[in-house]
């Protein structure tokens, strides 16, 4: 066993778990039974023996019966704000009807005074009866006195209703945001409601700004909800700065309970200098990051840029939110000032153009970089060779398996072999790692990770419970560069870690995603701790 010394003598541990079994995600050592922690660190990974040498009288022993320790997990794609709000919004993700979803908002219509926004999110018009959209008349049914707006479950899509479209000054002659789409009924020549992409900010807009304080409060029922399911890092895509300052508080009064790398979007990246904030600017628990592109839409709303038309809609193949010279012009200036690129890119086409404004950045200003391309949905074997060639990273969002069951209608059964293509992936050498994109998707990283393995749609594009767990792990952390810190238990890095109720690696596959977190520890305090979990810190 190796020893821990200081000049004083041999290091007692503040926390050591004994009789647990532990999947490391470090090839050197794979398992282990025990770990010691001291401070917010780990010092120590083996059997129960070692482990028992760094007991000192104030070092806490917790025997956890051989229960499973995996490290803490990180989502690399959480709206967390939206997230945070969207726990006071009005579910619709199981609504099987127009008329049920009118329902549920007539209800909440009911209890909310007057005036007052209601929001709902979650639905898909492909689970209804009617296999359409909601329109404004729809949600009018529920409340012509309260401004009503729902979002798609892919959030690129909203319908509002009368009122809300009036707040926002939408009539038949104003023209959409450059990108977006006002969806006209063809018998009145009037807005329907339905507003596509960028078109949607229009009723964001209207919708009043929270406080720092309603901020502040969204932002930890997001950290608190996360942290329950075994989070304890997110990549966390802001879209406000007042998000900023909500986490910068949280961090300074000790409430923040997860670590976060922040993602900005390309126009508030451009105003950090405005803010006196640049560029990776932060600690182990709050850290500025990435800055982040959308180059298209999605495949629900079919906005996402497809190289043919979609199968089932042929007069379309969605559509590019940018330009090929501006775009390219964009990466170049963000990979010359050393930062780190997310893209959203959905469709195939969106995922060429965005590789080509990689490679014209890497060719015009050869740098080491972890550019990154979120979602990378629609692939084939040419896309896959260039983003092993030029070193990009994926992230997936796997639960994209389950909820986009239609898929196949969309792009028919030539193309839908390449969707989400997990496997195919990581056999061409390209680093991908995972995240929920909530509040479009649960939360729960379990439920991504059933859903990577238990691949019924494209059985060739399932993964292995360990490749589906670096996932969310060592891969993740490599995502941010903090791989040195995190994603995996070893002497040295931060103890954030996960004890769960079943061993993921022994449970059915269909039965992934009901494995539960007993406690999330966090730099080695528990930050979360399940009434039934046996044991105490």
């Amino acid at each position: 066993m190796r020893r821990f010394l200081f000049d004083e003598g041999l290091i007692q541990a503040d926390l050591v778990l004994l009789n647990a079994k532990i999947y490391t995600m470090e090839p050197s050592r794979p398992t282990a039974s025990a770990l010691a922690i001291l401070g917010d660190r780990i010092i120590y990974v083996g059997d129960s023996d070692g482990a028992r040498q760094l007991v000192g009288p104030k070092t806490k022993v917790v025997d956890l019966e051989g229960k499973t320790v995996i490290p803490g997990l990180i989502d690399t794609h959480v709206h967390m704000m939206s997230f945070g709000r969207s726990l006071g919004w009005v579910d619709l993700r199981d609504a099987r009807s127009v008329s049920e979803l009118v329902s549920r908002l007539r209800e909440r219509a009911e209890s909310t005074p007057a005036g007052r926004w209601i929001v709902g999110y979650g639905w898909d018009q492909e689970r209804f009866v009617e296999r359409r959209y909601p329109t404004r008349w729809d949600l009018d049914e529920a409340s012509e006195e309260h401004p009503i707006v729902i979002y798609r479950t892919c959030l690129h899509l909203c319908v509002a209703n009368s009122l809300a479209l009036q707040l926002a000054g939408i009539s038949r002659e104003t023209q959409p945001p450059e990108g977006g789409v006002i969806e006209l009924d063809e018998t009145l020549g009037e807005p329907n409601g339905v507003l596509r992409e960028t078109a949607m900010e229009l009723v964001r807009r209207a919708i009043p700004r929270p406080s720092l304080e309603e901020a502040v409060v969204d932002a930890e029922r997001a950290c608190r909800e996360a942290v329950k399911h075994g989070l304890t890092s997110v990549h966390w895509i802001m879209e406000d700065p007042i998000e900023l300052r909500a986490l910068q508080r949280l961090r300074a009064e000790g409430r923040l309970p997860l670590r976060v790398y922040a993602i900005l979007p390309v126009e508030l990246a451009g105003r950090l200098s405005e803010l006196g904030i640049e560029m990776g600017f932060g600690d182990e628990w709050l850290r500025i990051g990435a800055v982040k592109l959308f180059l298209d839409g999605s495949l629900g709303a079919r906005t996402a840029a497809l190289k043919e038309p979609y199968s089932d809609k042929p007069d379309t193949s969605g559509r590019l939110l940018y330009g090929w010279e501006e775009l390219r012009d964009l990466v170049l200036a963000v990979h010359r000032a050393g930062l780190q690129l997310v893209m959203h890119a959905i469709g195939d086409k969106a995922i060429e153009m965005a590789l080509s404004a990689l490679e014209n950045a890497l060719n015009e200003y050869p740098s080491p970089h972890r550019h990154r391309i979120e979602h990378v949905s629609v692939l084939n074997e040419h896309l896959l060779s260039r983003m092993a060639k030029l070193k990009v990273l994926a992230s997936v969002q796997p639960h994209f398996v389950v909820s986009d069951f239609w898929v196949d209608k969309r792009l028919g059964p030539r193309r839908v072999r390449w969707v989400y293509a997990f496997k195919s992936l990581l056999k061409a050498g390209i680093s991908v790692s995972a995240g929920s994109d909530c509040p479009v998707e649960p939360i729960n990283p379990f439920l991504g990770i059933e859903a990577a393995v238990n691949r019924k749609d494209n059985p060739e594009e399932a993964l292995s419970v360990e490749e589906a767990l670096r996932l969310y792990t060592i891969n993740a952390a490599y995502a941010s560069g903090e791989e040195n810190l995190k994603g995996s238990i070893a002497q040295g890095k931060l103890a954030d870690f996960v004890i769960l109720d079943e061993n993921p690696f022994s449970v059915a596959p269909e039965k992934l995603g009901a494995v539960c977190v007993l406690a999330t520890i966090v730099g080695g305090r528990p930050v979360y701790l399940r009434e039934s979990a046996g044991f105490e810190f």
